[in-house]
């Protein structure tokens, strides 16, 4: 098996998707063979311990020993499905045989597809379906090991994005194909890198989902791109300068930092600056400051416009207009006399055309009689124009008939206020093919009409024979994978006669399977029913025991009730820790999650084993807690009792304490004690089944080994990590840890009584106290009734609720308390006896419901009507605790009837 698996391994990622799948249903019947012959072996565990505690009663009754009998015969046939399973796995074998010869024919077409992938001169990379990586040539694979990253068949794409981010490789992103100074770059991704190069990154989907990407450098590109701008700069400061040195009108650049640019001689004999003294760099604020005129900067989103009179009489024009760069732009126009409108208009004129002729793109302003209003520096150039040429000529009659009935579609939108952008080839002065984005922007006036539009044209040529370049070579690489494809597809045909064959083989496996669970199913509802069975005549025994130990006994007998209680104890442990591990075997167990206050839980589980330390040299403390909680509080509370149960098992004399430690991820609940400890070697086995760690000879030692078992199958349920420390001959310490809740928290002192000795507090709040008791069992109602009275309660029984109506026409029916059995005769609840007692007989004391019905469903039921709940078996202490908690809260209520 393990020879097939590498098989499987080495194998071609495009051919094995039928071997893959085929091999993974293999290991997943090789895990459900494992895990049903664990089961079988836990169930041959359980017959045996269930023979053992069978076979050593003295009167057990006929019909659970039938269960017994029915439960070996199951084990037998499931050692009989086991042997099929055998010879199933041995089929397998043999069909792995030829599948292994068949991968190696796969894994040569795969190397003849590396080795055409190679051939690429561009970094190349096949990711699957899955978007996983299949495929990679050495450029790839060579740029990440100049990173000093391994990249390995079989990662995801958006790890390997998470790693370009982690190793800080990539500066920038352009989705738009556009580099950084605006240059059109392609129709792929582009990425600058931190190294200082360029990747254009294109991706194409193949026939079965996969994808396919190839990385191209295209920092030469970039670079030649950068250096022809800067060039084009350069040359545009010259033309700029000689612009405004034959500007009639003065005029001033600032940058973004407020120094001075460019100017002209104007502005130094307008303002009266020394020009001599001007230096570019010079701070504007400065140099105006030494003048008259006043240094007007713009807003960041309009021109300012502002006129001033000077001393002599004259009136300047003062205009600042913000550029994109930061900066801005200052004429200083002389409006004296009557110069001044035609002066004002030219000075606008020299502002646009300052502004428009800075920008590379290509701009032009048509009106609605398809004549030339506007052209920029670069538009002209373009076209190899004058601005006299064009300025006021119609668009036919610059542009040849052709291309003008190619274009007029598109000017009638522009025209009714329609933005249209559309692809077209041009020619430039010089004759050069060129492939551009034309854009045609209407301008609409508040009233809606449209005057004309503006021409924006954008150079896509170096994009579109990039993507060109691009589309062949993915029509070479898809000829030479169909080559390879059709090779694979003969692999895959004799791989589909294996496939049926073990698909046979697949069924009969999961025949067998079916057969199993059955078998365990059968196991788990025998379980269910035999200790629903028991758990009865349990319960009154346990009853009727702890009632015998409330009245005064010579020492021989309460040393023989003490031992009769023990040993019912011990079978009512082993019922109850048997169902919950077929309970949460089964996965019927889910978590009811609330918060409520740590507090509370700590004084009712301290309430019912301080009595049970008592009993022995034991002393028993605990640590109260303000924190509170968010759990399902039963399931923590049966975690804590194991916790404590096996704290007292185990520490002869000492102490056990119970308390909480605040940390960062939640609320640490420990159990110490100072008893006999466990090696550190044991500390793996204490949470297996049936499983005890024999540190001793001592006599408590009574379990079965499921506690801790059920402890580890709570904790995962509810996600709650247990810790064990211990040191042998010193101590335990056991450990929950619960996240916080956002419960109102209780004080830590809330419960302080509880350090009191629990016999006298409980005999003191239950003196006198009238009890109502409901059970169609009239053995339980006996058993309660000793129990109660023993404790100083005044009790009543009923068998159902027309019994207590009866009773109830004889005398005076007002109760403190009310407990109740949910099943009742004749398929009545005990949920439908409170509410007719308190609409029909207006009882409304505390309920406290008793069940065997471990459910979810009747946990919030109950809870919803603000009733106690309390599972079969019942403990006498824990009842005793809850008696009293719902006597004082009875009691509260009463004395604040508004709350």
């Amino acid at each position: 098996m393990v020879e097939l698996l590498k098989a499987e391994a080495e194998s071609p990622p495009l051919s094995e998707q039928g071997a893959v799948s085929e091999s993974s249903s293999q290991a997943q019947l090789q895990r459900q063979l494992s895990q049903l012959r664990a089961e079988n072996q836990k169930l041959r565990k359980i017959n045996s311990a269930l023979m053992e505690r069978v076979e050593s009663g003295v009167n057990q009754q006929e019909g659970a020993y039938g269960h017994f009998e029915h439960a070996v015969f199951l084990a037998e046939q499931v050692r009989e499905r086991t042997h099929a399973l055998n010879c199933a796995l041995a089929e397998v074998k043999q069909s792995n045989q030829a599948l292994k010869q068949a991968s190696a024919e796969a894994g040569r077409a795969h190397r003849n597809l590396q080795e055409a992938i190679e051939s690429i001169s561009d970094a190349f990379v096949l990711y699957g379906r899955d978007r996983r990586l299949l495929l990679a040539n050495s450029n790839f694979l060579k740029f990440w090991q100049a990173s000093g990253v391994e990249i390995r068949p079989g990662v995801h794409i958006d790890e390997i994005m998470a790693l370009a981010k982690s190793k800080r490789l990539i500066e920038r992103y352009y989705s738009d194909g556009l580099a950084a100074s605006g240059t059109p770059l392609g129709d792929g991704k582009v990425f600058r890198m931190r190294s200082g190069s360029w990747l254009q990154v294109s991706q194409r989907d193949t026939g079965d989902g996969g994808l396919v990407v190839l990385y191209k450098d295209i920092t030469a590109l970039i670079e030649n791109e950068r250096a022809v701008r800067e060039r084009a700069l350069a040359h545009k400061s010259k033309v700029l300068q000689h612009t405004l040195d034959n500007l009639s009108q003065s005029v001033v650049l600032v940058n973004q930092h407020n120094q001075l640019e460019a100017w002209n001689s104007h502005f130094c004999d307008l303002t009266g600056v020394d020009s001599d003294r001007l230096r570019p760099g010079d701070a504007f604020d400065r140099v105006m400051a030494d003048t008259e005129v006043c240094a007007l900067t713009p807003d960041a989103r309009a021109c300012l416009q502002h006129e001033q009179y000077l001393s002599d009489g004259r009136i300047l024009e003062i205009c600042s207009h913000a550029l994109p760069s930061g900066g801005f732009v200052n004429t200083y126009t002389d409006i004296s006399e009557r110069s001044r409108a035609v002066a004002a208009l030219a000075a606008s004129e020299r502002r646009i055309r300052l502004i428009t002729d800075a920008v590379p793109a290509l701009i032009a302003f048509v009106d609605r009689e398809l004549t030339f209003t506007f052209t920029n520096r670069a538009y002209e150039n373009w076209y190899g124009w004058g601005r006299e040429e064009i300025f006021g000529r119609r668009l036919d009659e610059v542009v040849p008939e052709e291309r003008l009935q190619q274009l007029l579609p598109f000017v009638r939108q522009a025209l009714t206020g329609q933005r249209v952008s559309f692809e077209i080839d041009e020619q430039t002065h010089d004759g050069q093919s060129r492939h551009v984005i034309k854009s045609y922007v209407p301008q609409v006036d508040p009233q809606g009409e449209v005057h004309g539009f503006y021409v924006l044209v954008q150079d896509i040529t170096e994009q579109r024979r990039n993507a060109d370049a691009l589309e062949q070579s993915h029509q070479n690489l898809e000829h030479r994978v169909e080559e390879r494809t059709a090779e694979l597809t003969a692999v895959n045909r004799r791989l589909v006669r294996e496939i049926d064959e073990r698909r046979q083989v697949e069924a009969r496996l999961i025949e067998a399977r079916r057969e199993a669970e059955q078998a365990n199913y059968s196991k788990t509802k025998f379980l269910a029913a035999a200790s629903h069975d028991l758990l009865q005549p349990m319960n009154a025994g346990r009853l009727f025991a702890a009632s015998l130990l409330e009245h005064p006994l010579g020492e021989k007998t309460r040393g023989l009730v003490q031992s009769l209680n023990y040993s019912l104890e011990d079978v009512e442990s082993l019922l109850a820790a048997l169902v919950d591990i077929s309970k949460l075997d089964a996965g019927v167990v889910k978590p009811d999650i609330t918060a409520f206050s740590a507090n509370r839980l700590l004084a009712n589980l301290a309430n019912e084993f301080q009595t049970l330390a008592g009993q022995g040299a034991l002393r028993f403390s605990w640590v109260p807690s303000s924190a509170s909680i968010a759990t399902d509080s039963q399931l923590l509370a049966r975690i804590l009792r194991n916790f404590l149960s096996n704290a007292l098992r185990y520490t002869p004399e000492g102490r056990v304490t119970l308390g909480c430690r605040r940390q960062a991820g939640g609320l640490l609940i420990q159990v110490w004690d100072t008893g006999i400890g466990i090696a550190e070697d044991k500390l793996g086995e204490i949470f297996q089944e049936f499983n005890r760690v024999q540190q001793n000879n001592s006599a408590k030692d009574r379990g079965l080994g499921l506690g801790l078992a059920i402890v580890d199958k709570v904790s995962r349920i509810l996600d709650h990590p247990v810790i064990v420390r211990s040191t042998p001959g010193k101590g335990s310490c056991f450990s929950v840890l619960v996240p916080y809740g956002a419960a109102s928290p209780e004080p830590a002192g809330a419960f302080a009584a509880a350090q009191t000795p629990l016999q006298r507090l409980c005999n003191q709040r239950l003196e006198g106290s009238r009890v109502l008791v409901i059970d169609n069992e009239q053995s339980i109602c006996e058993a309660m009734r000793l129990l109660l009275e023993g404790w100083g309660c005044r009790v009543t029984t009923a068998l159902s609720y027309p019994d207590l109506c009866r009773q109830l026409a004889e005398k005076e029916g007002t109760f403190d308390l009310v407990v109740v059995d949910y099943h009742l005769d004749d398929q009545r609840t005990g949920l439908e006896a409170v509410r007719r007692m308190r609409t029909e007989l207006a009882i409304d004391a505390p309920v406290l419901m008793i069940t065997a019905n471990y459910s979810n469903d009747l946990k919030q039921q109950v809870r919803a009507l603000g009733y106690q709940l309390m599972n079969k078996p019942v403990r006498p202490a824990r009842l005793k605790t809850t008696l009293e908690h719902l006597l004082q809260k009875g009691k509260d209520s009463d004395r604040h009837p508004g709350r």
